[in-house]
């Protein structure tokens, strides 16, 4: 299947974020399928269609009717919608999915994530909290004081535990020992999840036993701050609205395929057949937020499904609503972190799959090319260079140093505690617990 670009947003600044559905006239929904809201004024929408999602619009309106109406509108115009549409998938039948949480010193965010989660309408799952390198209690006595059991009995409890080892993919390895779901999937704590997030994840591992990995779209939760509306503007998490499935077998018609893991989706919406990332050994734990490698745990474990061949799905009805960093050295930081991420990941993809080097050197020059057009496409033809775009190449040039710093501190660590292993594996923290979620 070809490439798809995304435009970013072009906002006109901070402004609210609700959710419609055109078969729905007049109704709003609050991101994440919160309450009923009233809003009126200025506001960005994601517009769906029997819960299927076809664009973020922007408009105004004088009060809410008049809104609902002008955001229907441009949603139109934008992005037709189909006379039969294809609608939000149902499942004929539900696999048990254990849904990991990593989370470091944010418990109030946690929460409203956690209730999310709760509110999910799908049968068998279980939430799984992994307290990564915390600094006190908080979020141990969050999770066990209100959310240790269901109080009316029906649904998931959520389990806690914990991983003193900084770092995103320890904390997702760790997860992965209690997970008893044959689906695992992974979201953050600084985000909202959608009540069909799970039926829409597991739909393409039913539909097609060689998909290995399922990712979705991601969306702002809020746009309060022009932190927060330039990270929209730069281009975020847009994958699109399309669902896209990428393999070996069948190859797009990108350059730089299959090392444009980028294109496929990230951590806060993936989901892995649990069997798989066993397989794989799990996430490499010289990745991810809290290493010197600053990410790439995500875009590593994409590479891999597809180089060991499975497919790897995108299905953008497994919707999830992240908070961007609300200030602008948050944001900067998150810029770099990106770009120390993909390079990370480079490295790392040629230290799991060497055998995957001639083919990345036969694409570097294309995908050089592609690179800077796609980034002149993103500034527009009279622009330079943003921050934000400067700010992720010094990263894409610093990761690979961060990846073999990270991977020489995994060396120290096996030392220390005498294994063979490279610390935060799988096998490195105990058996798998096997059975079903509920």
């Amino acid at each position: 299947m070809t490439g798809v670009t995304v435009r970013p947003l072009a906002l006109s600044g901070p402004l609210p974020v609700v959710d419609i559905d055109l078969a729905e006239p007049g109704a709003f929904r609050r991101p994440g399928g919160g309450p009923w809201t009233r809003p009126s004024g200025r506001a960005l929408g994601l517009v769906r269609l029997h819960g299927r999602p076809l664009g973020m619009a922007e408009a105004s309106g004088g009060g809410p009717e008049e809104l609902w109406e002008a955001l229907a509108a441009s949603a139109r115009r934008e992005f037709p919608p189909d006379e039969n549409p294809k609608r939000a998938p149902e499942l004929g039948e539900a696999p048990a999915i254990s849904v990991i949480v990593a989370t470091h010193n944010r418990a109030r965010m946690l929460r409203d994530c956690l209730d999310s989660l709760l509110a999910v309408a799908y049968p068998r799952f279980e939430v799984i909290v992994v307290d990564n390198a915390p600094a006190d209690t908080s979020t141990e006595e969050l999770v066990r004081r209100e959310y240790g059991g269901s109080p009316t009995g029906h649904g998931p409890a959520v389990r806690y535990l914990r991983e003193p080892v900084p770092g995103l993919a320890r904390a997702h390895n760790r997860g992965l020992t209690a997970a008893r779901g044959v689906i695992s999937a992974f979201t953050d704590d600084d985000t909202l999840v959608d009540p069909l997030w799970l039926t829409a994840l597991a739909a393409p591992f039913l539909a097609d036993p060689t998909t290995g990995c399922v990712t979705g779209l991601i969306v702002p939760a809020e746009l309060d701050t022009e932190a927060q509306v330039a990270l929209e503007r730069h281009g975020a998490f847009a994958k699109g609205y399309a669902p896209r499935t990428w393999s070996l077998r069948a190859p797009p018609a990108d350059p730089l395929f299959p090392f444009t893991a980028g294109r496929f989706g990230s951590g806060a919406n993936m989901a892995f057949r649990t069997d798989l990332l066993h397989d794989l050994g799990g996430f490499d734990p010289a990745t991810g937020v809290g290493t010197p490698a600053h990410g790439g745990d995500d875009l590593l474990s994409f590479f891999r499904v597809l180089a060991h061949g499975r497919a790897l799905a995108y299905e953008p009805a497994a919707i999830v609503w992240h908070r961007h960093r609300r200030t602008p050295e948050a944001l900067d930081a998150q810029a770099f972190g990106y770009g120390a991420g993909f390079g990370a990941y480079l490295a790392g993809a040629l230290v799991h799959e060497p055998r995957m080097l001639p083919a990345l050197l036969r694409r570097l020059p294309g995908g050089v090319r592609y690179v800077i057009a796609r980034n002149r496409e993103r500034a527009g033809p009279s622009a330079g260079p943003t921050r934000l775009a400067r700010l992720e190449l010094r990263g894409l040039l610093y990761g690979p140093y961060g990846y073999l710093r990270s991977r020489r501190i995994e060396r120290r660590l096996r030392q220390r505690t005498g294994t063979g292993r490279r610390h935060g594996d799988l096998a490195d923290l105990g058996p798998r617990r096997r059975g079903g979620a509920r």
